[in-house]
C-alpha cells in the first residue's frame, strides 16, 4: 500500500499549522514580549528561516496568529440571515465556547488584552473588533427593520455593550476558570439579551 505525497500546499499549510500552534503556546507560556521568530521555529522544529518564509515578520506572524485564533470560534453562524436570532446565536455560541478554552482561544485572549498597551498588536486587534461590532450593528439594524428588536435601540451601543460584556467574560474565565461556569452562564447571558433587545410583542 502506497501513501499519496502531500503537494506542495498541503506541506506548507501543515507548517503553518504547527508554526501558529508554536507561537500560540509560546504567547500562552510567556506572553508576546517573549515571541521571536527563533523561539517559534524552534518550538514547532523549524528553522527560524522557515518562520520567516512564511510570516516575514513577527509583526506579521502576529496579524496571522490573530485571525487565526479568532476563526470558528461560535461555528454554525454561516448563512444565517442577520437579525436577533443571529445575534442570540452568537452570544450563547461564544458564551459556550469559551468553557472549552484551548490555547488558542487563551492566546487570543491574552493577545487581546495585550494590545491595550502593545503598539505591534493594537491596529490588527482594533480591525477585529471594529469588524466584530460590525456583525452585531448587523444584526441589530435588521432586528429593528423586520420588528424583532426594539427601535429605540442604538445599534452602535448594542455592539459596544455586548462585545465588552463577552471579552470580559472570557478574561474573567482566563484568570480564574473555576469562578466562571460558562454551561449555567451562556444561558443566562443569552436570556439577559433576549430581554434587552426584543420588543414587547416578542417577549409574548
Amino acid at each position: 500500500m502506497t501513501t499519496a505525497r502531500r503537494t506542495q500546499r498541503e506541506r506548507r499549510e501543515q507548517a503553518e499549522a504547527k508554526l501558529l500552534t508554536a507561537a500560540a503556546e509560546l504567547v500562552v507560556e510567556h506572553g508576546v514580549r517573549a515571541l521571536t521568530l527563533a523561539r517559534v521555529g524552534e518550538r514547532a522544529g523549524y528553522s527560524r528561516g522557515i518562520v520567516t518564509h512564511h510570516f516575514g515578520s513577527k509583526q506579521a506572524l502576529l496579524e496571522r496568529l490573530s485571525r487565526a485564533t479568532q476563526a470558528g470560534f461560535v461555528p454554525g453562524l454561516e448563512g444565517l440571515p442577520a437579525g436577533l436570532d443571529r445575534l442570540l446565536r452568537l452570544i450563547d455560541g461564544y458564551v459556550g465556547a469559551l468553557g472549552q478554552v484551548g490555547v488558542f482561544n487563551r492566546a487570543f485572549l491574552l493577545l487581546w488584552a495585550e494590545a491595550a498597551t502593545a503598539s505591534e498588536l493594537a491596529p490588527t486587534f482594533r480591525e477585529r473588533d471594529d469588524a466584530f461590532r460590525a456583525d452585531l450593528r448587523d444584526d441589530v439594524h435588521a432586528g429593528i427593520a423586520d420588528g424583532t428588536i426594539r427601535p429605540d435601540l442604538i445599534p452602535a451601543e448594542v455592539a459596544v455593550a455586548v462585545v465588552g460584556q463577552l471579552r470580559g467574560i472570557g478574561l474573567q474565565r482566563l484568570l480564574d476558570p473555576q469562578a466562571v461556569d460558562t454551561e449555567g452562564l451562556r444561558h443566562a447571558v443569552t436570556e439577559h439579551w433576549r430581554r434587552a433587545l426584543s420588543t414587547p410583542t416578542r417577549m409574548v
